[in-house]
């Protein structure tokens, strides 16, 4: 059962010194019951917006993120944001996405850990929620987006735009509520996940919970944290984000300076190659700005995502599709190859084709990519 309750921005104690910048917070239910069975909330999302919201509420733009992304799409290193807009040079005045025209807003996902209701959130008894957060879906994160767009008023938005995890959403959206949108753009995902990705999520998560710190999912309450086991499932993951091309360009077989090294905790070990160096990097980053029971639902959630799980198959979902759809995928993306946005495109009822965008980065170019993309965006919207 979903209630869904108007009512001022809330802020829970966990909350505290994230208001500065853009971020805000809204409760948009107070119970909750998730596709599996489990009951949960209230839940409150934390989102931010730009542009302006016309009388109509006509204009309104849905942007979704990725795994460890968050509401903060654009924007600088501000308190409450470590890391710069992820899709800063797209959204904007003037821009692909034109704040001008459009009021777009992005929410941080359900079991996230930027203000959205997830497992580091506070539950009702006063007690964080760690290992008592149940495993959700694509589809409960979407109700739970369909919930706030109804908390701010809008029935219906011009684009729903979004790519990898948000890609995925983005699909759930358009099945599940076929009259919410008039475009949607698809970015780099596929209808739904395949055994590849399963395999490489499932390790990602194997890693975290072998952490001895991951305390089966309760570390909070020892003020520890599974750093070791969030870095391992980072660097794994972030190497199905770039291309074998980009990696050999940009490191190739070049050492590492022995001054630089990445010395491992365990064997005391530095790391001889340069592109290892760089993957402990971004493993170290994320540890710094991420909730590993985050990544761990999230993770689990993208593995059961299927448009066509009970609706007799991706292709039968897919016709029921209203809005109009621009599907993009990345030449070298090796995570969610072009055959998958294809197959997107295939079954849609009407699509003017598979837009390419020619990168060497591989996955990781639906972020950085942004002109490109801006340049198939522009028309479209």
């Amino acid at each position: 059962m979903l209630q869904k309750k108007v009512e001022a921005v809330t802020t829970a104690a966990w909350h505290t010194g994230l208001l500065a910048g853009h971020r805000r917070f809204v409760r948009v239910v107070d119970d909750f019951t998730t596709e599996m069975g489990s009951s949960i909330g209230p839940i409150e999302v934390a989102y931010e917006s730009w542009g302006t919201l016309n009388a109509e509420r006509s204009n309104a733009v849905l942007v979704l993120h990725a795994l460890t992304g968050d509401s903060h799409a654009v924007g600088g290193v501000e308190p409450g944001h470590p890391t710069p807009g992820w899709w800063n040079g797209l959204i904007g005045p003037g821009l692909a996405i034109d704040t001008d025209r459009y009021y777009v807003v992005c929410p941080n996902v359900l079991g996230g850990c930027q203000g959205t209701t997830g497992p580091s959130s506070i539950a009702p008894d006063g007690e964080i929620y760690g290992s008592r957060f149940p495993r959700i879906t694509i589809r409960d994160q979407v109700r739970v987006e369909h919930a706030f767009a109804q908390t701010l008023g809008i029935d219906r938005f011009a684009a729903i735009v979004g790519g990898s995890m948000g890609g995925m959403r983005v699909l759930e959206w358009l099945v599940t509520y076929p009259d919410a949108m008039e475009r949607a753009v698809v970015l780099a995902v596929g209808a739904a996940a395949s055994a590849e990705q399963i395999a490489l999520a499932s390790l990602q998560i194997r890693m975290i919970e072998a952490d001895p710190n991951y305390c089966g999912g309760d570390y909070y309450r020892y003020g520890v944290v599974p750093s070791e086991g969030l870095r391992l499932a980072r660097e794994l993951a972030h190497l199905s984000y770039r291309s074998p091309i980009e990696l050999d360009d940009r490191f190739g077989r070049s050492r590492q300076l022995a001054d630089e090294a990445v010395v491992d905790d365990n064997t005391g070990a530095a790391g001889s190659f340069a592109v290892e160096s760089y993957l402990a990097h971004h493993g170290r980053k994320l540890v710094q700005r991420f909730d590993a029971n985050s990544y761990v639902r999230l993770s689990e959630a993208m593995n059961y995502h299927d448009i066509g799980r009970g609706r007799g198959g991706v292709r039968r979902a897919l016709a029921g599709v209203k809005a109009q759809v621009t599907v993009i995928g990345i030449s070298s993306d090796r995570l969610f190859p072009l055959a998958q946005q294809q197959a997107i495109v295939d079954g849609l009822p009407s699509c003017r084709g598979l837009h390419v965008v020619e990168s060497d980065i591989g996955h990781d170019g639906f972020l950085v990519e942004v002109k490109a993309i801006g340049d198939v965006l522009r028309p479209e919207l």
